[in-house]
């Protein structure tokens, strides 16, 4: 695994597909032991994980072929090759879809542009305003581009702050004021680097979000191990997020996002409490504390 500032100074020049691909296969196979699929350890290793000849057994190919794989040579591997290599890693179906992103990006048909600055449809913002649970749509650089009045209760009025801090990565990292809003921001901060190394493996075009990156870069030490640490994944789905909140205390959201059609990619992101718990009375509470409620959400620009 490289360290922490040999992946900022990646992030710096932007992501060079070959040494990603070669820096991802490399972090895979070292958080599998040889026992867990069925191979002798040989004693102790001079680094963690499985040897490329063991991995390239796993999957059924010649040592040669993957090591040409590893070396960021991606583009001549066929379909079969890397579903087995995915196979052979045990990749999340998050990882296997990065896997295919970095080494046949034109399998994805993704277009090296930067996308133009987004926000919401007004019929989004009311469904947002309808939701009985917190809500809110974010980009895929996580810019916050709508919320409703729980959403600005639960994690703080964002109506507050100018359209270009509104951001879910820059919040985690940055401000320490959302942080105390999570009982594990660590956490938290992990699953939302996991999130952008995802969407920058999506959009590497993306200069705002390569922009975003570099910051978190400079500013956070926090940010930088867990960039420097390649996981990907599309965040806590279905996983129960525990909260921090200064009048209700402790309680548990269970996170449900889903993709909202049309025009730039963009997440609904919705939280709620299961039925008849602690966490449910909290949110009743918090929704008719007058105070937490906060101003609706301007049609600015994010930029």
């Amino acid at each position: 695994m490289p360290s922490p500032m040999a992946a900022v100074d990646q992030v710096m020049s932007g992501i060079d597909r070959r040494t990603e691909l070669r820096e991802f296969l490399r972090s895979r196979r070292a958080r599998i032991r040889p026992q867990d699929v069925g191979l002798p350890s040989h004693g102790r290793r001079r680094v963690p994980g499985l040897r490329r000849e063991e991995l390239a057994q796993l999957a059924g190919v010649s040592f040669a072929y993957y090591a040409r794989l590893e070396q960021g040579h991606g583009a001549t591997m066929s379909a079969k090759v890397l579903d087995a290599v995915a196979r052979a890693l045990c990749l999340t179906a998050e990882e296997h879809g990065h896997l295919i992103r970095l080494a046949q990006p034109e399998r994805q048909s993704m277009k090296q542009v930067t996308p133009s600055p987004q926000r919401i449809r007004p019929s989004v913002q009311h469904l947002l305003d309808a939701i009985g649970v917190p809500a809110y749509v974010v980009s895929r650089r996580l810019d916050i581009l709508g919320w409703n009045r729980l959403a600005a209760a639960v994690f703080g009025d964002w109506g507050q702050l100018p359209p270009e801090k509104r951001n879910v990565a820059r919040l985690i990292f940055l401000s320490p004021e959302t942080r105390e809003r999570f009982a594990d921001p660590g956490h938290t901060a992990l699953t939302i680097a996991s999130v952008l190394r995802m969407n920058a493996g999506k959009s590497p075009g993306d200069a705002r979000l390569f922009a975003l990156i570099q910051e978190l870069s400079q500013k956070s030490e926090e940010f930088r191990q867990s960039w420097a640490r390649h996981e990907v994944s599309c965040g806590s789905v279905g996983e129960s997020v525990r909260m921090r909140h200064p009048v209700v205390g402790e309680f548990n959201l269970v996170h449900e996002p889903m993709a909202l059609p049309g025009g730039a990619p963009m997440r609904l992101e919705t939280l709620h409490a299961e039925p008849g718990s602690r966490s449910e009375e909290a949110l009743r509470m918090l929704a008719s504390w007058e105070n937490g409620a906060a101003v609706r959400p301007g049609t600015e620009r994010i930029r």
